[in-house]
């Protein structure tokens, strides 16, 4: 299906990341994967070589301009290029606004959106000047809709999808398609993370924290990190050129707009 396409996925360490690396390997593409830690993207790079999809692995803060470049001039210097960027790292916190530390402010917004803006604007000039590109975020349904306690996560994703908009409108005369996935609740560690953080400050046990996420999605139930991935490779295929400036749910009805 993407055989010969060259691929990278940023976050790609675990949840999300993992899966869609996996599922772009499986389609035939030729996978970079990046994370900080450096260990277990190793293992990752491994487990994609052995789905045939080459498994460069580079560690990167993509928070830091400087590591960045590193991360651009290896992938090209390896793969001869770029066709798919995949923006998957991310971050998650919660803060009620009284006492909103800034630091937490600061930190969603470096990891969720300006990373985005640095890895787009490092690999963008390549794929326009190919004719050819797709460059897929992926964001959240909170960068649709606000939540309690979230401000600063559902701010950055909501910055995301202003940035896949503005992206799409200027690349697409180059060949490019810009997009961004909102997931729900995930079954990853970042959601075991949240039900451990709500259980710690109400009391709930987890097993009952947990049911409390499922029950925002209508189908009451997790979504599993292979449904955001077959997406994601779906709009990496020449079948989706005409889909571009997008902000797709995969959220079981959660959220209907």
């Amino acid at each position: 299906m993407l055989k010969g396409r060259r691929v990278l996925v940023t976050g790609a360490s675990r949840g999300l990341g993992y899966a869609i690396a996996l599922a772009f390997a499986e389609a035939e593409a030729t996978v970079a994967v990046s994370a900080r830690s450096a260990e277990a993207l190793a293992a990752v790079g491994a487990e994609v070589a052995a789905r045939g999809g080459g498994g460069l692995a580079v560690p990167c803060d993509v928070t830091d301009p400087a590591q960045v470049a590193a991360l651009g001039t290896a992938v090209e210097e390896a793969l001869g290029g770029l066709d798919v960027l995949v923006n998957n790292a991310g971050a998650a916190g919660s803060h009620r606004l009284i006492g909103h530390p800034d630091a937490l402010w600061h930190q969603m917004l470096a990891v969720n959106l300006t990373s985005v803006y640095y890895l787009s604007k490092r690999f963008a000039p390549h794929m326009a000047g190919q004719g050819w590109g797709r460059i897929i975020t992926i964001a959240s349904i909170a960068g649709k809709v606000g939540g309690r306690y979230i401000a600063a996560y559902s701010a950055s994703k909501h910055g995301v999808l202003g940035l896949t908009r503005a992206m799409a409108a200027e690349l697409a005369p180059n060949g490019v398609t810009v997009n961004a996935i909102c997931p729900g609740y995930a079954d990853t560690p970042m959601t075991d993370a949240t039900v451990a953080n709500i259980s710690a400050r109400t009391g709930m046990d987890q097993g009952r924290a947990r049911a409390t996420l499922e029950q925002t999605s209508p189908q009451g139930r997790l979504i599993q990190p292979d449904e955001v991935a077959a997406l994601a490779v779906y709009l990496a295929s020449d079948a989706a050129r005409g889909i571009t400036g997008q902000a797709i749910n995969v959220d079981g009805g959660a959220v209907m707009w």
